[in-house]
């Protein structure tokens, strides 16, 4: 073999590595991008769904504590969330969020609670049903968070 045939296969042979190497360095940043954008539109996603439960969850308890006969859409609303935890979120979450749930539908049982009993149940925090569903969020961000970085 003549010295400018080893010479031309040599420079062949480095573009196309090169263009190889720049190529795969592009694929491997395009898909790390798309899987960074598609953990954060989930991480957004779960916390409006978490959002609106607890601000569901909160109105439907104050009504239970304050009222005989339940608030029918409400609770259905709260239901149709819980639904949807189960499609995104972990059992955790689903779990804690069907025990507030029959919390709520419970506190409609009961009689009626006076400003009083209210005021002594934020003094001694067991109207704080949330507590364990918003731990229960936050383990699941933590170990979301841990699996992708």
């Amino acid at each position: 073999m003549d010295s400018s045939a080893i010479t031309a296969l040599a420079a062949l042979m480095g573009a196309t590595i090169g263009g190889l190497t720049s190529f795969l360095a592009s694929w491997f940043s395009q898909r790390t991008q798309a899987r960074a954008q598609l953990v954060a539109q989930d991480t957004v996603q779960r916390q409006e769904l978490y959002k609106e439960f607890i601000e569901e969850a909160a109105r439907c308890y104050v009504h239970a504590l304050q009222h005989d006969e339940p608030d029918i859409p409400a609770l259905v609303g709260l239901y149709a969330k819980i639904a949807r935890m189960r499609v995104l979120s972990s059992p955790a979450v689903v779990d804690v969020a069907e025990r507030i749930a029959h919390r709520i539908a419970d506190a409609y049982l009961e009689p009626d609670k006076t400003f009083l009993e209210l005021r002594e149940m934020v003094n001694d925090r067991s109207i704080d049903m949330l507590g364990d569903f918003s731990q229960a969020c936050r383990t699941e961000f933590e170990s979301r968070r841990s699996q992708y970085f």
